[in-house]
């Protein structure tokens, strides 16, 4: 864009629908009417993603870029059970961003929220050495779903493709060129939507999280959230894991696929504990007495994917 001016006038167009009442891309804040349902509980999350520290220019297009951050957020809302609503984002843009890469980042956003049904209304922009997508989402919840709810003798399931976006940046990184991989390169360029599988979850779910940073470092959060031990079945495991063709992948790049699944992250899967089935959910374990996360009754660590480890 020429200026920042002409930066929100483009962003005013592209997210110009908007509800009767609702204010937008052009004040200093969005807002919009508080939802009639009676007793509504609020849900708000933020996300970035870092230029070289969640992605690379050349592993993705600026468009995967806009669709992977808000995809990123709204995961944090699907967690808690809750229905995205209204979301802002925030970009930080280096000297040598062009107009169609500036687009391109936007356009992403646009279509990963048009995906989960959640209005962008607003934002801010800013000069960086490095781009930074930083995205808020809000949603509505009668009851969010918290990491703490998780009881002994729930069971512990998934839904997602749990080590699969792990796999496809590591073949990103070695330039793999093999039909194998091609299903986890995308899981990592545009990880799935999981409203739907938090709809199926939200009547039944005692406690979840969404894996952003490995299943053995978030299943170690719920645990030692709900004073509980998660102990996950190593053949359940596995068999959630093939269901989704991470175990070609692993194949096609020498890599263990048991590692992939507890320590790969930026599946955004959601991990649920329940005292009965759900549908879409495959079950990887149980929730006991005691404290920490086994694998076939051994302790593993819940190593993962730090920020500032």
């Amino acid at each position: 864009m020429r200026d920042e001016a002409s930066a929100i006038a483009y962003l005013q167009r592209l997210f110009s629908a908007r509800a009767e009442g609702e204010v937008g891309i052009g004040d200093d804040a969005a807002a919009f009417s508080a939802p009639a349902l009676s007793g509504a509980k609020i849900v708000w999350t933020i996300d970035e993603q870092a230029e070289n520290t969640h992605f690379r220019r050349d592993w993705l297009s600026w468009k995967d870029v806009g669709y992977r951050s808000f995809v990123a957020a709204a995961s944090d809302i699907a967690a808690m059970g809750a229905v995205g609503t209204h979301a802002l984002t925030a970009l930080a843009l280096p000297e040598d961003f062009r107009d169609d890469d500036f687009m391109a980042v936007a356009e992403g956003q646009l279509e990963a929220a048009r995906a989960t049904s959640i209005r962008i209304v607003g934002g801010n922009m800013a000069r960086a050495s490095e781009a930074h997508v930083t995205t808020t989402v809000m949603g509505i919840t009668s009851k969010p779903i918290l990491r703490s709810g998780a009881k002994p003798g729930n069971a512990v399931f998934v839904a997602g493709a749990l080590g699969l976006a792990a796999l496809g940046m590591r073949a990103l990184e070695r330039n793999v060129k093999d039909a194998r991989v091609t299903r986890a390169i995308a899981s990592w360029r545009r990880p799935p939507i999981s409203f739907e599988a938090s709809r199926a979850m939200s009547a039944c779910a005692t406690a979840a999280i969404d894996v952003s940073d490995g299943l053995a470092r978030d299943s170690f959060h719920l645990a030692e959230a709900s004073r509980v031990r998660i102990a996950i079945e190593k053949s359940a495991l596995l068999d959630a894991a093939k269901a989704s063709g991470a175990d070609e992948a692993a194949i096609a790049l020498g890599e263990d696929l048991l590692d992939a699944v507890l320590y790969g992250g930026e599946d955004y899967a959601l991990v649920v504990t329940s005292d009965r089935e759900i549908e879409g959910f495959s079950r990887i374990g149980s929730v006991i007495a005691g404290s920490g996360l086994t694998l076939d009754g051994k302790e593993i660590v819940p190593r993962g994917f730090d920020h500032f480890g």
